[in-house]
């Protein structure tokens, strides 16, 4: 079947069998996505033929507008084969959830006449967009745009200004910032991406000078603004960062899935040196491997058990996200992303010496599962801005909320 004529899936377990059927493949091209710190074409091509990257989209563009919890579950069990391969999926999900709020007839361009249409963004510190007639000349540089080289379109986020250079400003005067949306030939291009893990993500930098863009190109990232939403669904109640929240949730919970599951094999034939027996005879790493076992589960089902609870909510006729739920998913999230660290720790550490060669798969995951926790989803001090929430102690920072 061509990549550009796949048949939908038609519930969420369709989905997500399709991805754990794709865990195989992915697992086999690995080591040359490490090495060439791309998603191949190969794999690009299953994931589209599959319908994965169009999981968020509208229905209205062809696309499957899923439950969040199945983004979580498809996430996992990409994870479990590559976590570069997850963690573009996921960046593209949330980044697609945006074609709501996008004119139809534009969305429709970009999306839905396009069956492998995928959006990348990254932030960018020195950006400007200036007035001009019919939209803004927008220039600057944009970094961490995990799956850039494989999109189609690029989006650059940036402040607005008048035709003189005076910054626009809202009624409290809070700066106005759009994300401006460019084809992905438009763009120059700039190789940054010389990391630790996640190596295949390719996220690099691009650059705009001068662009020019429509009005009709750009939106506001702002979701509380409902009536700039054109899709009624639910799903587009839910802001993309709680999109990311799940999906980089769910591949953090697929690299220690992987990680634990290789190491049960690995304890039951290993004998460390100096040691009588395999490792699985001893009684430590007896008690650390339930643990690890227990505090990934135990975190993976109170995050799906949030989030259940809170699409029952968000999908009732009148139903809203409220600032309560998005502190629940952002505590369950992060929680979840370092109890998967935790067990990824455990997983390298009691593998010994044997952790160490890239040979071992427990060495990739273990720079994987730790680049993950440097981005900005896995910041410890998230758990700081939802204790802040809970105690009632002053006003929350919702940044990343």
């Amino acid at each position: 079947m061509a990549p550009d004529s796949f048949l939908p899936p038609t519930s969420a377990a369709e989905y997500i069998e399709r991805a754990r059927a794709l865990r195989p493949l992915l697992g086999a091209l690995s080591d040359r996505m490490e090495a060439e710190r791309r998603v191949l074409p190969e794999a690009l091509d299953a994931l589209h033929q599959a319908g994965l990257f169009r999981m968020i989209l509208p229905r209205s563009m062809n696309g499957g507008e899923v439950e969040p919890a199945t983004l979580f579950h498809v996430m996992e069990q990409i994870a479990q084969a590559d976590a570069s391969t997850a963690w573009c999926l996921g960046q593209a999900s949330g980044c697609a959830s945006t074609a709501a709020f996008l004119a139809p007839a534009v969305a429709w361009k970009m999306f839905g006449s396009d069956p492998r249409a995928v959006l990348a963004w990254g932030p960018g510190p020195k950006v400007k967009a200036i007035a001009c007639d019919g939209g803004y000349r927008v220039s600057g540089t944009w970094s961490f745009a995990s799956g850039c080289r494989h999109a189609t379109w690029l989006g650059a986020h940036a402040p607005l200004h008048d035709a003189d250079g005076t910054p626009q400003r809202d009624a409290s005067g809070k700066r106005i910032e759009r994300t401006f949306l460019v084809p992905a030939q438009a763009v120059r291009w700039t190789d940054i991406w010389n990391v630790m893990g996640l190596r295949a993500t390719a996220s690099d930098a691009f650059s705009l000078d001068d662009h020019f863009v429509r009005n009709d190109h750009a939106f506001s990232r702002d979701w509380t603004k409902r009536q700039e939403c054109f899709e009624p669904g639910p799903l587009y109640r839910i802001p993309a960062m709680l999109m990311y929240e799940i999906s980089f949730a769910g591949v953090a919970a697929g690299i220690a899935r992987a990680a634990l599951d290789y190491f049960v094999e690995f304890a039951r034939t290993k004998v460390p040196r100096g040691m009588p027996s395999p490792l699985r005879d001893n009684t430590v790493v007896q008690m650390n491997a339930a643990e690890s076992h227990v505090r990934l589960e135990s975190a993976r089902h109170w995050l799906l058990k949030t989030i259940g609870e809170i699409w029952d909510d968000v999908r009732q006729p009148d139903g809203e996200l409220s600032l309560e739920h998005r502190m629940a998913i952002r505590l369950a999230s992060t929680w979840t992303i370092h109890q998967a660290r935790h067990a990824v720790d455990f997983a390298y550490n009691a593998a010994g010496a044997s952790a160490i060669f890239g040979s071992n798969p427990l060495e990739r995951r273990f720079r994987d599962i730790h680049t993950l926790t440097q981005q900005v989803q896995g910041r410890l001090s998230h758990l700081e801005a939802v204790g802040g929430y809970l105690l009632g102690s002053g006003e929350p920072d919702l940044t990343f909320i």
